[in-house]
């Protein structure tokens, strides 16, 4: 398949990595000094699960360069799905659909927005990844999990092709019977997990040992899980502790992408998660003082980050 992957950071790269090396077409679309070190030396990858050098890498900043394609994956941060969304035009062709694997549980609704429902799925990533340095990619800990599906969970003749192309790649790939269900019980396990991560600035394995922040995660996760299911979204009564058990399991020295942005003082997706739960909340009728407390908090950091506010 011809895959476009329209964000080409931390999560687009390494999915979009392994397809390459597994012989599919892929172009990622990226920018700045990232783009140039794709462009001029490949793309290197760093993984429990081997370390790979995808050269020469198709690599761009201009859409239109590449024309349409048969996918576009979109990995881009939450907080730019609606910035970048119309610039995916070019990429588009009759027949072409989009895929999200952004954290939160907007994206797809977004982009539906901008190119309509029918070219839309879901879908969500579990990986952890960071980006070491321009053109180099490092997996750490937890199997890398795609899962994706239309949204109105028919059956997709090409959401299986996708799956396919996923599993030659040796990427655990799965199709829910329920697409909304699947990005909520994400959603569950990064909001709390995400911003409780950034609050105290710890890893996983000091939030979930402590009695006190374990409560905090507790507590959180019966939030979310109360705003999904009064939003309609059929969780099964043992999510939560699904959940719990995931968080469990982690390596102890990870952490999220979005604790990581607030510390190094950049943009993050505190609007898609945290801000999500208070702000679905509200509208489902369902009081979320945990998630209040994480969005409040963080919020002044997020402003100063986006120029919005100055302080020391």
């Amino acid at each position: 398949m011809r895959i476009a992957i329209f964000g080409a950071g931390a999560v687009g790269a390494y999915f979009g990595g392994r397809l390459a090396r597994a012989g599919e077409d892929i172009v990622f679309i990226a920018r700045g000094a990232h783009l140039d070190a794709i462009r001029q030396n490949g793309l290197f990858v760093e993984s429990p699960l081997g370390d790979f050098h995808i050269y020469p890498a198709q690599a761009t900043d201009r859409p239109e360069e590449v024309g349409p394609v048969d996918v576009v994956l979109v990995g881009v941060k939450a907080w730019q799905v609606p910035e970048v969304a119309p610039a995916m035009g070019p990429l588009l062709g009759p027949e072409t659909f989009i895929v999200p694997l952004e954290n939160g549980v907007e994206a797809s609704e977004q982009l539906a927005a901008v190119w309509g429902a029918e070219r839309v799925l879901g879908g969500l990533c579990r990986i952890i990844s960071i980006v070491t340095a321009p053109g180099r990619i490092r997996h750490g800990g937890m199997e890398p999990y795609v899962a994706f599906g239309e949204r109105d969970n028919r059956p997709s003749a090409r959401a299986e092709r996708l799956r396919e192309v996923f599993t030659r790649a040796g990427v655990r790939a799965e199709i829910p019977p329920d697409i909304h269900v699947a990005l909520w019980e994400k959603f569950l396990f990064i909001a709390p997990f995400a911003g409780l991560g950034a609050v105290t600035r710890a890893p996983v394995g000091i939030l979930r040992s402590l009695p006190e922040t374990r409560a905090l995660l507790e507590g959180a996760i019966a939030e979310a899980f109360a705003v999904g299911r009064a939003r309609g979204v059929r969780l099964a009564d043992d999510v939560p502790a699904r959940t719990l058990a995931l968080i469990d399991g982690m390596p102890p020295e990870g952490t999220t992408s979005m604790q990581r942005d607030i510390a190094a003082g950049r943009p993050s997706e505190l609007d898609y998660l945290a801000g999500a739960v208070v702000r679905i909340g509200r509208q489902v009728g369902v009081d979320t003082p945990i998630h209040t407390f994480i969005y409040h908090c963080l919020l002044p950091l997020e402003r100063r980050a986006r120029g919005e506010l100055q302080f020391s």
